[in-house]
């Protein structure tokens, strides 16, 4: 048991269209709950794809151009996740038709949603969007029916992304990020100055939060 006088700052920097940022998640949230450490969460913008165009690519064809993989390695590999997120309580519903999009209005909306304190709860609902129910995150009117769904004005969101009221917000944050030397996500930061990068199972999670909690460096 963690011994805390103030929570832990936790800041994730990630992308919707990463499954490892949502196992990455799932992860250190089983971390925390066994420790009973209690935190203060944060979610930040990056683009895994910001040159991918409007309509997007399908998911095989573009980590196979993007990695070098062959079909099967790209297959073995979302067999694993699909397990990984069975295990962990989310369902990846991957299949020939699932595609990569490009993100940026995903994170305006969660930028958004973030100035009524519901950040966190549209990042989950996007990651369920498009891992488990397969919907189009490139479309607008599905990103403000997602709004909706989590009980947030649906008329305001479309506004939000009709106007790109945060571009700039998102786009200052994403170049911070950037700076600060993160490369790939899942990127999670502790307590503002412990970068722990990809996602580290339970385990090592659980070990790094113990390590916090004792005053000693993860």
């Amino acid at each position: 048991m963690t011994d805390q006088t103030a929570p832990l700052r936790i800041d994730i920097v990630s992308d919707v269209m990463c499954p490892w940022c949502i196992v990455g998640y799932r992860q250190l949230k089983q971390a925390l709950d066994a420790t009973g450490t209690t935190y203060d969460l944060q979610w930040h913008p990056f683009e895994l794809n910001p040159d991918m165009p409007a309509e997007g690519q399908n998911m095989t064809e573009h980590i196979m151009e993007k990695y070098g993989s062959t079909a099967v390695q790209s297959a073995e590999n979302r067999a694993r996740l699909t397990q990984l997120g069975h295990d962990l309580g989310f369902a990846f519903s991957f299949d020939d038709d699932t595609r990569m999009h490009n993100t940026f209005n995903t994170h305006q909306l969660i930028h958004w949603a973030q100035t009524l304190d519901r950040g966190h709860d549209m990042k989950q609902a996007l990651f369920v969007a498009h891992f488990t129910d397969g919907r189009d995150l490139s479309d607008t009117a599905v990103l403000a029916a997602i709004a909706g769904e989590i009980g947030l004005d649906e008329t305001e969101a479309a506004a939000v992304l009709d106007d790109q009221r945060y571009a700039q917000a998102v786009r200052s944050e994403e170049r911070f990020w950037v700076q600060q030397g993160i490369s790939g996500v899942p990127a999670v930061i502790f307590d503002r100055q412990h970068l722990v990068t990809g996602a580290q199972g339970t385990d090592n999670y659980t070990s790094i939060l113990n390590q916090l909690a004792a005053g000693v460096p993860a």
